[in-house]
């Protein structure tokens, strides 16, 4: 099975639970149904973006810097540069 395919069967699985208790085809107490089912999908909203906001975050506070890739991005540029004068293209 794809990722494609396992989102999907997820969504359509959260969607039909959603949808039953929306429906009431499950009982439930009252005021379970009233007050709390009806903000379940920007509750799940909400609770997703923070989620991604903390991911973001963290992942933007344990980046490490590359010393090798920037030594190795330079020595190109450099290079590049001297193809460039070669053809006389003035590049400074």
């Amino acid at each position: 099975m794809t990722r494609a395919q396992q989102t999907i069967s997820f969504g359509l699985l959260v969607t039909s639970v959603y949808l039953a208790l929306y429906l009431q085809l499950v009982p439930l107490p009252s005021l379970v149904q009233t007050e709390i089912v009806p903000v379940l999908p920007f509750w799940a909203l909400v609770s997703f973006g923070a989620y991604l906001l903390f991911r973001l975050g963290w992942n933007v506070m344990t980046f490490h810097d590359v010393p090798d890739a920037h030594k190795e991005i330079m020595a190109e540029i450099e290079l590049a540069k001297a193809d460039l004068r070669r053809l006389g293209v003035d590049v400074d």
